[in-house]
C-alpha cells in the first residue's frame, strides 16, 4: 500500500484561513483530498496524518504523525479564493541522511534528490494528492526534522493577488516549468510559510 498524505494539523486560528478566502467549516478546510485541521496546539504545522504506514506510528524523525483510519479522503471543496489542492508540503532537516532514512523506514523513500547551489540537498516524494519536499538546512539549528510550510494550488493567481492585496508578494516564475508562484507575507498572521502556485498545464 502506498503512503498518502491525508491531513495536516495547523495551529492557525480558523478565522485567519477564512479571511484568506478558504472555505472553513468545523475548524477544517479540505483541499484536493488533504484536510487542513486548524486550531491545533503549538505553532505552524504541528503534524500530519498518513495512510499506508504502520499502525501505531507516532513520529517520523520528530514529525508528529497519525495513522489515518478507514475513512474516505475528503471531497474537494470550492473555495472563494480559487484554491484547488495542496501542491507540496515542505519539511526541513539539519541532517538529510537521518531524515531520509527515517522516511524510507516508514515507506516513503525519496524518489528524487537534487543538490542546491549552497551545497544542501532537496528530496522529493509524492504522497498521493501532494508532494513531500525535504530540504536540508545546513546553517539551521540542530535537532529533528520539522514542518516548514506548504504550497497551495489556485486556479487564478492574478485574481488571488487582487483579493489579498499587500498580503501577497509579487507573482514570479516557479521552479516548476510553466508555473507561477507567489508567497504569502507575514502580515497574514499564519504560523507557517504559505505560497500559492498556478496549476500544472497538461
Amino acid at each position: 500500500m502506498r503512503v498518502e498524505l491525508r491531513a495536516l494539523r495547523l495551529a492557525d486560528p480558523p478565522e485567519r484561513w477564512e479571511a484568506l478566502g478558504f472555505d472553513v467549516s468545523d475548524a477544517s478546510c479540505d483541499l484536493g483530498g488533504v484536510r487542513l485541521q486548524l486550531g491545533a496546539r503549538g505553532s505552524g504545522i504541528t503534524g500530519w496524518t498518513l495512510s499506508g504506514i504502520a499502525v501505531g506510528t507516532r513520529e517520523i524523525d520528530g514529525l508528529e504523525t497519525e495513522v489515518a483510519g478507514e475513512v474516505s479522503p475528503p471531497e474537494a471543496a470550492t473555495h472563494p479564493n480559487g484554491a484547488l489542492a495542496v501542491d507540496h508540503v515542505v519539511v526541513t532537516t539539519p541532517d538529510f541522511e537521518r531524515t531520509a532514512t527515517a522516511l524510507d523506514v516508514a515507506g516513503m523513500s525519496l524518489r528524487r534528490v537534487v543538490e542546491r547551489r549552497d551545497g544542501g540537498r532537496m528530496g522529493f516524494r509524492r504522497l498521493g494528492p501532494a508532494i513531500l519536499e525535504l530540504v536540508e538546512t545546513k546553517d539551521g539549528p540542530s535537532g529533528p526534522a520539522r514542518f516548514w510550510g506548504l504550497v497551495v494550488v489556485v486556479d487564478d493567481l492574478h485574481a488571488l493577488a487582487g483579493r489579498l492585496g499587500e498580503q501577497l508578494a509579487s507573482i514570479r516564475d516557479a521552479v516548476q516549468p510553466g508555473r507561477r508562484i507567489a508567497t504569502l507575507r507575514a502580515s497574514a498572521g499564519l504560523g507557517e510559510a504559505v505560497a500559492f502556485i498556478s496549476p500544472e498545464r497538461h
